[in-house]
């Protein structure tokens, strides 16, 4: 172990220029934490314990008064949400935002068609079934039925274009990809959404892909 007042000491010690507060399970937070790992950016994720409470602490409202994650720290910045995150990292980093304004808007439809439709109702499904352990209740076959909508839309959409917007992946992809890594946790076989497999195949072809459970702290969870 490095001498904590040598100069190995201190660079170990030394903050990141970016720091993500996430945790192993969540989708949101893999989103940014998959741009940042893949751009190679100077950051480290902060756990974020979730399963034990810590997003409604006062402590923790005070970083995010909405008592999500993901958090973004960045040279005295503080932002929350995925979509205005991974639009400001696509700014400072250079990497996966939008050529032109015509990009821009189609990369802001296909993020909120995530945000309302995909993550929404998939993320749902998974915490009940996974993680809340209720079973199947009519709850979650209404939330299926939705998830699969979303599929359709975004298999018939994948059908003539590699990537989700442009001739390359951006931060739309990025986004929609955030819960679809975890397929066997919600059920679903990509055979069924072919164009969705081979998209997600390109994904984690891209150099310095990780999937979620080694990227960020917290898995497995603990008793």
């Amino acid at each position: 172990m490095a001498d904590p007042q040598s100069g190995a000491g201190k660079a170990a010690q030394r903050r990141p220029e970016y720091v993500l507060h996430c945790f192993a399970q969540s989708g949101n937070a893999y989103k940014p934490a998959l741009m940042l790992q893949l751009c190679r950016a100077d950051w480290a994720p902060r756990f974020v314990d979730f399963f034990k409470g810590e997003t409604r602490t006062p402590a923790y409202r005070a970083v995010n008064v909405m008592g999500e994650v993901p958090v973004l720290e960045h040279r005295g910045q503080v932002l929350s949400q995925s979509g205005v995150i991974l639009d400001y990292l696509a700014e400072r980093l250079g990497r996966f935002g939008p050529a032109n304004n015509d990009e821009r808007r189609e990369i802001l439809r296909w993020m909120l068609f995530d945000n309302h439709k995909l993550t929404a109702n998939t993320a749902t499904l998974r915490y009940l079934l996974q993680l809340a352990k209720t079973g199947e209740t009519p709850v979650t076959e209404f939330l299926r039925g939705r998830m699969k909508g979303a599929f359709a839309v975004l298999d018939a959409h994948l059908a003539t274009r590699q990537w989700v917007v442009a001739g390359r992946p951006t931060i739309a992809d990025l986004s929609l990809c955030g819960y679809l890594f975890w397929n066997d946790e919600f059920g679903i076989d990509w055979a069924e959404y072919p164009q969705v497999g081979k998209w997600l195949a390109r994904i984690q072809h891209l150099p310095g892909w990780v999937h979620p459970y080694q990227l960020m702290p917290g898995y497995p969870l603990t008793a």
